[in-house]
């Protein structure tokens, strides 16, 4: 599955669109021949390690030997574990050591990683080409493995295979989306973030070229100059990009975009539709799903009139993708009737076989169910939903995870660290609503008075940026709820904003 949707078109990209282009990357445009040899240098040299371990760490920056990177270390059977070089290096420290990596693939000048075997895959010369299929790799290997938030203050790796992103592949062109050699496409996901994977790999299995969003740029300024000035016709955008570009709507006019993907958080049925104008020829589709799910798991295609099934202003999620079962269920997985409000739960082949090296995890986070006649292995999504004429309605999240930036993040992670750093004082950490109607965090500390600058620092060596708090609160005692519970409400109230 992996090598029929996945490397084999990738490949016919090569041989049928040599001289089209395949990435225009800080203005620079790249080939699909040159693609191709970037590929196979990289390749020919992992193709020379002999190591059991198929797992490379990989520093992905945005530029055309990362992306190389990526399909070389397929080609090869191996799996790739994205080390991000704006993200503190405990924290990629802790993944190397917990993936046992020892080898490494960085395209950077500076190698920071001196401590492990490191390839510079910029200094690799290309002598031949190497594009061959290799059609002995298993289905169950790994393709990549992604680390998310985890509330014991440990990243936890999600495991994706190949058998996942061919599924994946085959579930995306079985919606009515089509794109080809002529088209441009937006990619403004870091590669540490799932819906990446979608951005490059749809339009690199179809001919078509991929603009990317450099590491050193603002992001929403870089995509406004972006969508204007290559006249991008299809791509991936979350929510909170759209809001930042809010202010400059009226300048916005993109007739040439043809298919617009909303994702990464619940999309805002009102900014959707003001969107919309600056896209008039474009369809919209909002899809959602877990990094456990493999990128997607359900979409909605998004009307132009007033028909939108919406909740509480947020667009439904839809329906399930091909190779996606979808169910909603009770605290007792009993599966609800239509209307009824419960926890949102997936099968199928695009649903990870679990966390990396963590059983405790897996048994919270799976369970298997006799459903259509079958034994099935369902995911708890932690989001509550409910059916309404066939479509996913979206209520809320069930646990204490939140969405910043498109990014999942576990808040008890944040507080974790905090408290590290406060040597056991009591934390709280809590989502609010800026003022660009974006989710930011705020930090509760139960004392009357600390250094917050040097809690800030702290955190910032240990956290990605996203997961930073904006918002320090000092509340002497913190407000108790009729069951002795922190009152997380009356705390939110008191909140300095």
């Amino acid at each position: 599955m992996f090598n029929k949707n996945v490397l084999k078109p990738f490949l016919e990209s090569i041989s049928n669109y040599g001289d089209k282009n395949a990435f225009c990357i800080n203005e620079i445009l790249y080939s699909y021949n040159q693609l191709g040899k970037f590929v196979s240098k990289i390749r020919s040299i992992i193709n020379n390690i002999d190591q059991e371990n198929k797992y490379f760490g990989l520093v992905v920056n945005d530029d055309i030997e990362t992306y190389a990177s990526i399909f070389a270390l397929w080609l090869e059977g191996k799996a790739y574990i994205p080390l991000h070089p704006k993200q503190p290096i405990e924290r990629n420290l802790e993944i190397i050591d917990q993936m046992e990596i020892s080898i490494i693939l960085d395209s950077s000048n500076d190698n920071i990683y001196n401590e492990f075997t490191t390839i510079s895959t910029q200094d690799l010369v290309y002598r031949n080409s190497f594009l061959e299929l290799n059609n002995n790799i298993s289905e169950d290997d790994l393709a990549y493995i992604l680390f998310t938030s985890g509330s014991t203050g440990k990243p936890k790796g999600v495991m994706i295979s190949r058998r996942n992103v061919g599924a994946f592949m085959d579930s995306f062109w079985d919606t009515d989306i089509e794109i080809d050699e002529n088209d441009r496409c937006l990619q403004t996901f870091d590669l540490t973030f799932d819906v990446s994977v979608q951005s490059f790999l749809t339009p690199l299995t179809r001919g078509a070229c991929v603009y990317t969003i450099p590491h050193d740029q603002i992001k929403y300024s870089y995509v406004f100059g972006l969508l204007e000035d290559h006249q991008i016709t299809f791509g991936a955008i979350a929510p909170s990009m759209i809001r930042y570009l809010k202010p400059y709507f009226d300048e916005i006019d993109l007739p040439k975009m043809k298919i617009c993907i909303v994702t990464a958080e619940a999309s805002p049925l009102e900014l959707i539709k003001e969107w919309q104008k600056c896209i008039p020829n474009a369809t919209v589709y909002d899809f959602y799903g877990p990094t456990e799910a493999t990128i997607y798991c359900t979409y909605y295609k998004v009307k132009r009139s007033n028909d939108n099934r919406s909740l509480n202003g947020m667009l439904s999620i839809g329906k399930p993708l091909k190779n996606v079962e979808a169910i909603i269920i009770d605290d007792d997985t009993n599966i609800l009737e239509k209307g009824e409000k419960g926890e949102l739960c997936v099968s199928g082949d695009h649903i990870t076989s679990g966390y990396w090296k963590n059983p405790e995890k897996n048994k919270e986070s799976f369970f298997e169910k006799v459903f259509n006649g079958e034994k099935q292995r369902f995911y708890y999504t932690g989001d509550l939903c409910y059916l309404e004429d066939g479509e996913i309605m979206l209520y809320g999240r069930k646990d204490s995870q939140v969405k910043i930036q498109g990014y999942r993040v576990e808040l008890g992670e944040i507080e974790f660290h905090a408290r590290e750093f406060l040597n056991g004082i009591n934390v709280v950490v809590l989502p609010f609503v800026n003022k660009s109607s974006n989710t930011e965090l705020s930090i509760f500390i139960e004392t009357k008075k600390i250094d917050i600058n040097s809690l800030e620092s702290y955190l910032k060596l240990k956290l990605p940026p996203y997961m930073i708090p904006t918002n320090y609160s000092l509340v002497q005692d913190f407000p108790l709820n009729t069951n002795g519970k922190i009152d997380k409400i009356k705390l939110k109230k008191n909140e300095r904003i």
